[in-house]
């Protein structure tokens, strides 16, 4: 299985464009949150009804930066996996939203901590024990390469950590923070942050039961 892996994309869309080959050639196309930059369904509607036109398998999660409407969008479209998972091939796709409060709590989507945890919860139930399966959070886990600001602090999830620490999933696809690109481990689960899609970075990976490759990559 192929994936393609967008984060933060902000609402560009004409970047968007660029990336239509990689879109259409995927197995499986994952938008990991900050879809949209403060949109509402008319934002989003243009990027998925572009996005489907090339690949009809498409689960997302949203941001900090994207207003409820985004998320009423998703779900209507049967794309959204926030506090949720799909088994697609035999793989398991876990999704978590949002972003945790920031100091000014200047964005529409953003939980405690708790919150998050909550969802991870909801978001396994009833996933087969034996399913190996990828973690898609916009997010992204504690103490990792992808989840440092410019200061040099983490910023990331404790209960993402956790999460990741009890569940190992093959590989957790993250975002939000934009100037933390960056792969890491967190025991044999892969954390990926490749950065923001409006910069032209994405990721792909490839699974066939384990994880066999993964990357970081920028728009030419």
């Amino acid at each position: 299985m192929e994936i393609l892996a967008i984060p933060d994309i902000h609402g560009e869309f004409n970047k968007l464009k660029k990336l239509a080959g990689q879109i259409e050639a995927a197995d499986v196309v994952l938008l990991v949150g900050d879809i949209t930059n403060f949109g509402r369904e008319q934002e989003i509607t243009v990027i998925i009804e572009f996005i489907r036109s090339l690949n009809s398998r498409v689960l997302a999660v949203t941001g900090n930066c994207d207003f409820p409407p985004v998320a009423d969008y998703l779900d209507m479209q049967g794309m959204n996996i926030e506090a949720a998972h799909r088994v697609i091939d035999g793989v398991g796709f876990v999704g978590l939203g949002a972003s945790l409060y920031s100091p000014s709590r200047a964005t529409p989507n953003e939980v405690s901590d708790e919150v998050l945890a909550e969802n991870l919860a909801k978001a396994v139930v009833d996933l087969p024990e034996d399913t190996p399966f990828v973690l898609v959070s916009h997010q992204p886990p504690y103490d990792t390469a992808a989840d440092r600001i410019m200061t040099g602090q983490h910023v990331g999830s404790h209960s993402v950590r956790q999460f990741v620490e009890r569940y190992q999933p093959l590989v957790c696809f993250s975002g939000h923070i934009h100037e933390s690109a960056g792969i890491d481990a967190i025991d044999e689960t892969q954390i990926i942050n490749p950065g923001p899609f409006f910069r032209g970075n994405y990721a792909t990976a490839s699974v066939n039961g384990q994880l066999e490759s993964l990357e970081i990559r920028k728009l030419d």
